[in-house]
């Protein structure tokens, strides 16, 4: 069915379709039967999927990438897809409508999506509720779903005050989030990606882990790297991660290079992240480098240009404990969660 409407969907401008699609499949669940009738079709459940990665038991390895679910709308529907994980966000402390519009280009011949959405969603007031509301009313086949929370800074804010964003975010999700995503690598809020060098990173994520202790709980806190790092700069990942203890990596976030684009026109020049097919190769040569550096001292998700099972393999034999879909997700639909869970499964 996906493949029908597929070309209709891709004249259309990506940010409407998203709105459209997503407000069509909560309309379906929310007939009666419509979640069944998706669960059936694309969910799977089987004891030999289940992955315990960071303390935490996941129903199957494939999670939804942050940026689909920005405000925490469709937890349930998206898990209904069969996805194991959901991320939400990114979220900041307050609500910000992004940069203008249009900020998100197809590009189909390379199968890759250009973005520069700038973080746009409602607050981490909205969301955290959003999170514990689903927590409550959800049905019991759900009561399991892991879902984190992907936290970043206000576009308003100067860098040498980011931590107090995160640290905002972090205490109003902590009790709504099964996981931390500390998101330091879009290319969209300017100045961002400069608190990955490692003096501010170590001083944010310190801070973050000095606070991850509530009642005797603490959270896995994830730093979310881009491609577009050194081996030098890996190297340092690698010491911060150590030396922090935090949780792990996501490997990676979208891509400034335009390198190897075969499209034809100005939309490769618009500014943004590139993710898709493009990233598939380099964001597992990240997850590689980084598994080798560490001797695999700790967990990685892998993220950037899964468009099929092999894709999916190859992110997992290069060191990825789990992996992440989003544009793979948009150009093959819920099918492609099942197909690599079934590949896993014969794998």
């Amino acid at each position: 069915m996906y493949f029908l409407l597929k070309p209709i969907l891709f004249k259309f401008d990506p940010e409407k379709v998203h709105h459209l699609v997503t407000a069509g499949l909560r309309r379906f669940n929310h007939f009666p039967g419509g979640a069944a009738i998706s669960r059936a079709l694309w969910h799977m459940k089987d004891p030999r999927l289940e992955k315990k990665v960071f303390g935490l038991t996941f129903e199957n390895p494939i999670g939804l990438a942050a940026g689909f679910d920005k405000n925490g709308e469709f937890i349930g529907e998206m898990a209904n897809l069969g996805f194991g994980y959901i991320e939400v966000g990114t979220v900041t402390p307050l609500p910000q409508p992004g940069n203008p519009q249009p900020r998100m280009f197809r590009l189909p011949p390379d199968g890759g999506l250009i973005n520069r959405m700038g973080f746009n969603n409602l607050g981490v007031d909205v969301v955290a509720e959003r999170i514990a509301t689903f927590r409550r009313n959800a049905k019991s086949y759900q009561k399991g779903i892991i879902i984190g929370g992907n936290i970043g800074k206000n576009k308003v804010t100067p860098n040498e005050d980011a931590v107090s964003d995160y640290i905002k975010c972090f205490d109003r999700l902590f009790d709504v989030v099964d996981y931390f995503v500390v998101n330091v690598s879009s290319p969209n809020t300017p100045g961002l990606r400069a608190l990955q060098e490692k003096e501010p990173l170590m001083q944010l994520l310190d801070t973050l882990q000095k606070r991850n202790n509530k009642n005797g709980i603490s959270r896995p806190i994830l730093l979310k790297i881009a491609p577009d790092l050194t081996n030098e700069q890996l190297d340092d990942i690698v010491e911060i991660v150590q030396k922090t203890g935090i949780a792990g990596v996501i490997a990676t976030n979208t891509t400034i290079s335009r390198e190897g684009l075969t499209i034809e026109g100005d939309v490769k020049n618009e500014t943004g992240g590139l993710s898709g097919k493009p990233l598939t190769q380099r964001s597992t040569e990240v997850i590689r480098y980084l598994h080798e550096k560490s001797r695999g001292a700790f967990p990685i998700i892998g993220v950037g240009g899964i468009h099929s099972p092999e894709d999916a393999l190859e992110k997992i034999n290069a060191g990825a404990s789990l992996i992440q879909l989003y544009t793979g997700f948009i150009y093959e639909g819920p099918e492609l969660i099942k197909r690599i869970n079934k590949r896993l499964l014969d794998h």
